[in-house]
């Protein structure tokens, strides 16, 4: 059965940098369009980050210049490097894959990152 699981969520000060990673198992990895989303309290989930399976990257504008996504495909991994941290960025952050263009979006469970200012 396919899944994926977040770590590397925490406390982290403003201004600051978190690496979260994504393990994926289940599924042919290589092929996954994979995503990072988050959820704030009170507020939508919001779509951040997409690496397509050719490597292609797009980003919402709120993160554009600060998070990077990559992938390692080896290690069935994707990636989340968040930079310059502000406390708006304070949210449950979501791995997710889709295999194909159109199709579904499976996220994870979720990990924390608060940012204190």
């Amino acid at each position: 059965q396919a899944q994926v699981v977040e770590s590397g969520g925490g406390l982290v000060q403003t201004g600051g940098s978190l690496r979260l990673s994504c393990a994926a198992s289940g599924m042919l990895f290589s092929s996954a369009a994979l995503r990072w989303s988050r959820q704030a309290p009170g507020k939508q989930r919001e779509l951040l980050a997409t690496i397509t399976s050719g490597g292609t990257t797009v980003y919402a504008d709120s993160v554009k210049g600060r998070f990077i996504i990559s992938r390692d495909n080896a290690n069935t991994t994707v990636y989340l490097q968040m930079n310059t941290l502000k406390p708006e960025d304070t949210a449950v952050y979501y791995c997710g894959y889709s295999m194909g263009t159109g199709r579904t979006t499976y996220w994870g469970q979720g990990t924390q990152v608060t940012v204190s200012s």
